[in-house]
């Protein structure tokens, strides 16, 4: 018995489905774990180096043009944003500031507090999250075993967050908090999406929820954004802010969008949970991140609690 109940048994681009078995969607929704597993490694990286508020509002704003250019670039005549109501186009600019900027906002400081890994664990709960925000807005059916699941995958970020928070080198308790503000917010934007993931196309909602995230990123960002020696970043910088941007929020997001419109919010959200895996193998041959006892302990409570949410 499934602990979260689908509600449709079919891989349809029309309608939402939990289609069973494996199917080309699925495939997809692993190629954007792994591209979202690196991107903790390279966000890591960059915030080394660069202003982590400036630099989320630049890669944030690179994909909702991105985006923007390509609805224009392929959208057949006056197929365009035309065709959606003004309440469609402010209900999706809205959620964009929720699911692209408050949570990338968590995100990135987040990350610029914490270790990579340890980020990763972190928002490993997010499935957990979904489901449990989805049952609130009736989105989602949990059982008792799926309610396990929840508190299995809370405990095992508790495990991450106290067994490594203050260590040298480490995570601090408000990069943690950060992050898992974040994920609350990306939970949300993940069960209000789905309306609208239904019947408008993923790359116009996208382009419209990523503008919406930029739009407030830019507006707090301004000062710094203008601090940043732009000119003297290196190719290798810029290489790097490309793919957080266009790889990491344009690809993996018009993936994921597919997966919520055609699996449901539930199990897109549960291939987040080869993220932690790809990103403690890249930061630690990257940033020379060992994975500890306590990360090992988090990771295998939080993936339980993840597999009784979904078993």
């Amino acid at each position: 018995m499934s602990a979260i109940t689908p509600d449709i048994d079919s891989d349809s681009d029309v309608a939402p489905a939990t289609a069973r078995g494996f199917t080309g969607t699925d495939a997809l929704l692993v190629v954007m774990a792994v591209i979202w597993g690196v991107n903790v490694t390279v966000v890591k990286s960059v915030t080394m180096v660069l202003d982590p508020l400036a630099y989320n509002a630049v890669r944030v704003s690179l994909a909702a043009i991105a985006m923007l250019l390509i609805v224009w670039a392929t959208a057949a005549p006056g197929a365009g944003f035309s065709q959606l109501s003004r309440r469609d186009v402010l209900a999706l600019v809205g959620l964009g500031v929720i699911g692209n900027g408050l949570y990338q906002l968590g995100f990135v400081e987040g990350i610029a507090h914490s270790k990579a890994g340890d980020a990763a664990l972190v928002l490993a709960a997010t499935p957990a999250m979904v489901a449990l925000i989805g049952r609130a807005f009736g989105v989602e059916r949990v059982s008792a075993r799926g309610y396990l699941g929840i508190a299995l995958s809370i405990a095992g970020i508790a495990l991450v967050v106290l067994g490594t928070t203050g260590a040298p080198g480490g995570s601090t308790l408000v990069g943690s908090a950060l992050i898992l503000a974040g994920s609350l917010c990306w939970s949300v934007f993940s069960v209000l999406i789905t309306p609208y993931a239904n019947r408008i196309d993923g790359l116009r909602a996208g382009a419209l929820t990523m503008g919406g995230g930029a739009l407030a990123l830019v507006l707090v960002s301004l000062p710094r954004i203008a601090r940043v020696p732009w000119h003297a970043i290196s190719i290798g910088m810029w290489g790097a802010i490309l793919y957080s941007g266009i790889g990491s929020l344009v690809i993996a997001y018009l993936i994921w969008q597919r997966g919520v419109r055609v699996l449901g919010p539930t199990r897109t959200a549960m291939y987040s949970n080869l993220q932690p895996a790809v990103a403690l193998i890249t930061a630690w041959l990257a940033l020379g991140e060992v994975p500890t006892a306590w990360q090992g302990m988090g990771a295998a409570t939080i993936i339980a609690g993840v597999v009784m949410t979904r078993a």
